[in-house]
């Protein structure tokens, strides 16, 4: 998550305070690095991993944690689908029992502590909250626990977060005949910015506010919009619309109503077919099944549209709909993008259909029948 923002609440002018900057060296207006009223210095974990000022822990050895050790409930498990860019991704969590808790107690996880994902998605770290105290790492992780006053964990998991770092995360782990693999020997090269211990909370604090209110928004909008998809199902799958118990149905369609197939409510734009040579580091993120779930990522590939007819061209507020593999509905709001294969881009013929589209193609495949 990039930050740029406005910070009138704790009463800063909102040029004064560029995040991103802040983080990396200098971000108050004024202060940059190595001037002003702020002294920022450039260190490498390493120098914490040799004084115990950090601890690393690797997962547990496959020979360790088992399969058969799994259970359906108990202490839930990180393994790497699970950790974000700072956050937890619930989906898919496995649990193991109090024995094997009781085995494998060194690989709990505290509040404050920092997992990576050590082999694939080594850009991504868990900053572990006080939900997830208690919990397991899994065997593909890496815990790291900062163990001194020098550095804010979470000072240093917003650097973390910076796309320039997770880049660099990308490179270093990068080998082109095995999966990226992540070690406590590219960990100890990371290097941080830091400016004095009251600063680094002062930034962290500020920044975790605002994803404290985006978290809030968007579990707002989630509860909205199962609510709007729950209205669609009771009048127009149920049918049980306002007045409904005085309407004339006949052969599931209520008087005054049509039942049309898709294909007059909208057009079904399947993707461009992207060859290898398509893709590249520059230009516009093209947009497959990971992009639509979760948006686009340093992974994400990119061309620059140029030579791509204009109709696979995706703008913000396009609704998207993945029909080959994992069946997915999103709208996208990533800004101008290109539409891969196996995604279709859903036109309405009118915008006021629009909403009656989204919510008639998010319908369960079981329930098509009754719109």
């Amino acid at each position: 998550m990039n930050y740029c923002l406005p910070l009138r609440e704790i009463h800063m002018e909102p040029e004064a305070f560029n995040a991103e900057a802040a983080i990396a060296g200098g971000g108050y207006r004024g202060e940059a690095r190595g001037g002003g009223g702020m002294s920022w210095r450039k260190v490498y974990l390493s120098e914490f991993l040799d004084d115990g000022s950090i601890d690393i822990q690797t997962g547990p050895f496959g020979t360790q944690l088992k399969a058969s050790d799994y259970t359906p409930e108990g202490t839930p498990v990180i393994n790497v689908r699970n950790i974000g860019y700072g956050d937890l991704r619930p989906e898919k969590l496995e649990f193991v029992p109090d024995q094997v808790v009781s085995r494998l107690s060194k690989h709990l996880i505290q509040t404050r502590d920092i997992v990576f994902g050590r082999k694939g998605a080594v850009d991504r770290h868990l900053f572990v909250s006080e939900s997830e105290a208690g919990w397991m790492q899994g065997s593909d992780c890496i815990r790291l626990r900062v163990l001194t006053d020098a550095i804010h964990p979470a000072f240093l998991s917003f650097g973390l977060r910076l796309p320039s770092h997770k880049q660099w995360m990308i490179t270093q782990c990068s080998n082109k005949a095995t999966m990226a693999s992540l070690n406590q020997e590219i960990i100890g090269r990371i290097s941080v910015n830091l400016p004095d211990t009251a600063t680094q909370v002062r930034i962290a604090s500020i920044l975790s506010a605002y994803d404290d209110l985006i978290e809030n928004n968007r579990r707002r909008i989630q509860l909205l919009e199962q609510a709007a998809r729950l209205l669609y199902r009771v009048w127009f799958v149920h049918l049980r619309f306002p007045g409904h118990e005085h309407a004339t149905i006949t052969d599931g369609v209520p008087e005054g109503w049509e039942k049309k197939p898709f294909s007059e409510l909208a057009t079904f734009l399947n993707g461009f077919a992207f060859r290898p040579s398509h893709l590249g580091d520059v230009g516009l993120p093209i947009v497959k099944i990971p992009e639509l779930r979760d948006g686009p990522t340093e992974k994400t590939p990119r061309n620059p549209g140029e030579n791509i007819p204009g109709k696979y061209l995706l703008n913000t507020g396009d609704i998207l709909f993945s029909w080959s593999g994992t069946l997915l509905v999103n709208i996208w709001n990533h800004g101008r993008a290109l539409l891969n294969q196996h995604l279709f881009k859903v036109i309405p013929v009118a915008d006021n259909l629009r909403s009656v589209v989204f919510f008639a193609v998010t319908t369960p495949p079981n329930e098509f029948g009754g719109i």
